[in-house]
């Protein structure tokens, strides 16, 4: 009699392991019961990489079925290109960033419960793989991240998608319930390196680096502004690039200085040869 795969998981025979692809962890297989992700040494998968919490979040597995659960909300948890705020069930085939950390979820099923495969006839050709009728999908990990650096966002981090709507309604994907927001601000498109921000025609419209746009491309490290709102634009895994202004800016502020200080110096050597020459015929 073949048992059920209900059966099996209640035997704990099917569970579920975390493959990363990347190489910055072996597989690792979720045990019965709650595994933490973080940089402690408490927690059950550490993960020493920039952007990972202490307790980064949880996979609790319970009787076959997964719940991933966000522990510290200013850690990015991401589920399918979808940044996590609360909690979501986890199935194989998943795709979660943990900060940089892009895995996969699989199944794991032991090798005990599996039936015993029967060796066919030599004459025989191999059957093609049983089709359930599901087209399975690929999805890939977001390639662009907003972080919050001001007001009610502040230390959040937004995944973007090839495309989000941000707004104060609650049918945006980027949901942000501030007065100063418009019910729906602002429209980004993710491209291969930048990501188009176009405004929506706000009441109080939508900045980037400080000026105001109906439209604009954001590179990483730029900053994205709705009214007082101010995000900075992240690349998971690739460092912001410094901006060149920030240098050009600089330099006219150091060569001012430079000229002050000539100008103090001209001035103290003048009074002094002033002085000298009004002693030297008996002024003083």
């Amino acid at each position: 009699m073949v048992a059920t795969a209900a059966a099996v998981a209640m035997q704990g025979g099917i569970g579920m392991r975390l493959v990363f692809p990347n190489g910055e962890h072996p597989p690792f297989r979720l045990g019965e019961g709650v595994s933490v992700v973080g940089t402690a040494s408490d927690c059950q998968l550490v993960l020493a990489a920039a952007g990972i919490g202490l307790h980064h979040c949880e996979i609790e597995l319970r009787g076959g079925q997964a719940t991933v659960r966000v522990r510290e909300p200013s850690a990015v948890t991401v589920l399918n290109g979808w940044q996590l705020d609360g909690e979501a069930p986890l199935k194989p085939g998943d795709l979660l960033l943990f900060a940089r950390v892009g895995c996969q979820v699989m199944g794991d099923e032991r090798s005990a419960a599996a039936p015993t495969p029967v060796a066919a006839p030599a004459s025989a050709h191999a059957a093609p793989a049983a089709d359930d009728g599901r087209t399975r999908v690929r999805t890939a990990l977001p390639r662009f991240v907003l972080r919050g650096v001001s007001g009610p966002t502040f230390g959040r981090s937004f995944a973007v998608g090839a495309s989000a709507t941000i707004g104060r309604q609650s049918d945006c994907d980027i949901c942000i319930p501030a007065e100063e927001i418009s019910r729906h601000h602002a429209r980004l498109r993710a491209g291969s390196d930048t990501v188009t921000v176009e405004d929506l025609g706000s009441a109080n419209g939508t900045f980037v680096n400080g000026q105001r746009v109906t439209q604009a491309t954001l590179r990483p490290g730029d900053e994205l502004a709705l009214d007082a709102v101010r995000f900075m634009l992240l690349a998971p895994g690739h460092e912001a690039s410094p901006k060149p202004q920030a240098a050009a800016t600089a330099a006219p502020a150091a060569s001012r200085g430079l000229g002050w200080l000539r100008g103090l110096v001209a001035l103290l050597a003048a009074a002094l040869l002033l002085l000298f020459a009004a002693r030297a015929l008996g002024w003083l």
